[in-house]
């Protein structure tokens, strides 16, 4: 006879029965189903008292009471559309980045695919030239921090963290435009800024969002620079201490400091956050003006800065801009072919048609009784004008026994120049 549940622990199953440990206890009455899926759960989900395991679409395992909230869900062909719109842009990134920046911010905004962000973070970045500027050292992950670090962020893991400092009294001026109340609130219990901003800042917010914000929020910042980082800050402190309703629990310091480390699931749900911090009226612009008022501030009360790192740039157009990768050169090739009447790419003066180019050269040939020598200057720069594409080269005389007929033969010099273009023209490339 099965034991009774109760302080000898949980009751033995009957016989014939599909229930087993403290399963029953969990999940009272189950049909057949949902005893097959309990019987997966080990001891060690058991034990815990985990019902169901369920993972999101990073890969996370998360309880069952889904403590980030509803993910946001994008359907199945929106994203494929979207992978196909960013396979474009990787493929043709110099062009989109110089003529379509504003597209690349909006697509930014809207969130990278999965499968093609880490690629593109590396473009955004500029990680991509970095790997390209010193091949065979570290990988891309290194170059993208690299990036971060001396870009992005300059100065924020330095000595003293001075650079965090004057970013938390950036922040905290920013806070009175955006939200008075708060920013009053702040001042009156004497809260320094580093008390809340220095782990968001220097993790750009990776341990303090969910993980589905975290990405969000770094696919606007890779493209759009440290703004993003502010305005991420800004909307939490205002939908965590904006309204006098909120500030009833938070009397002191110790319930406001509080409050803004646990925040509420709802303002940092990635919906939400995402359009908040779009939405946000804050530029790089402000961003500069107020980090001059605060320099300045700090250099009459504490000094000079002993940090002295190199200005931070705003975002990938920025950084393309300072630093921009190695374009491919167009070299000469033999296999370009120009139509008899086109000019010559870089030519001086006027352009001689093929005709009289080549009485030229008769002329000169029959005044120097020289026809088997090799060519002059004079003729050499008379055949560049006619379109040679090949630098002039010493040819050795040939012996005029064995001299070939077609030898003799005046050649379009602008359709071939030498030995080379006449066996390259079997390759169709084309390089105009």
């Amino acid at each position: 006879m099965a034991k009774s549940h109760g302080e000898n622990g949980p009751r033995a199953p009957a016989a014939g029965g599909n229930l087993s440990g403290t399963r029953e206890s969990l999940a009272p009455g189950p049909d057949a189903a949902t005893a097959d899926e309990l019987s997966s759960l080990g001891s060690d989900s058991e034990a815990n008292g985990f019902a169901e395991r369920r993972i999101d679409k990073f890969g996370f395992i998360v309880g069952s009471q889904g403590a980030e909230g509803a993910l946001e869900e994008v359907p199945l062909e929106v994203l494929r559309q979207r992978e196909s719109k960013w396979l474009d842009m990787l493929n043709n990134w110099d062009k989109w980045m110089a003529k379509k920046h504003k597209k690349i911010r909006l697509r930014c905004q809207k969130g990278i695919p999965p499968s093609l962000r880490g690629r593109a973070w590396q473009y955004l970045s500029g990680g991509k030239v970095k790997l390209q500027q010193n091949p065979g050292k570290f990988d891309q992950a290194f170059w993208c921090l690299v990036q971060i670090c001396e870009k992005y962020l300059p100065g924020y893991y330095s000595e003293k963290l001075e650079a965090i400092q004057l970013d938390g009294e950036i922040l905290f001026s920013l806070l009175q435009k955006v939200s008075p109340v708060a920013h009053k609130h702040l001042s009156q219990q004497k809260i320094d800024p580093l008390l809340y901003m220095t782990e968001w800042f220097m993790c750009a917010f990776s341990r303090t969002l969910p993980w589905s914000s975290v990405l969000r929020v770094w696919d606007m910042f890779f493209c759009e620079g440290v703004k993003i980082i502010f305005r991420v800050g800004l909307v939490l402190l205002k939908h965590a201490l904006g309204s006098p309703e909120k500030l009833k629990a938070c009397q002191g310091q110790y319930e406001t400091i509080e409050r803004l480390r646990s925040l509420s699931p709802k303002i940092m749900q990635e919906a939400f956050l995402v359009q908040e911090v779009v939405e946000l009226p804050v530029t790089e612009r402000q961003i500069e003006r107020e980090h001059l008022i605060q320099l300045r501030r700090w250099q009459d009360t504490r000094g000079e800065l002993q940090c002295h790192s190199p200005p931070r740039l705003h975002g990938a157009k920025a950084i393309l801009e300072a630093e921009p990768g190695p374009w491919p050169t167009l070299q000469p090739s033999p296999s370009i072919r120009l139509p008899p009447d086109a000019p010559l790419p870089g030519s001086k003066g006027k352009y001689k048609p093929p005709k009289q180019v080549q009485k030229e050269q008769r002329k000169q040939v029959k005044a120097s009784g020289q026809r088997d020598k090799p060519p002059t200057p004079s003729q050499a720069k008379v055949a560049a004008a006619a379109g040679d594409a090949c630098p002039p080269r010493d040819v050795p005389p040939k012996d005029p026994v064995h001299q070939d007929p077609q030898d003799s033969a005046p050649q379009d010099s602008a359709y071939h120049c030498s030995q080379e273009s006449l066996t390259s023209q079997e390759s169709e490339d084309t390089y105009l």
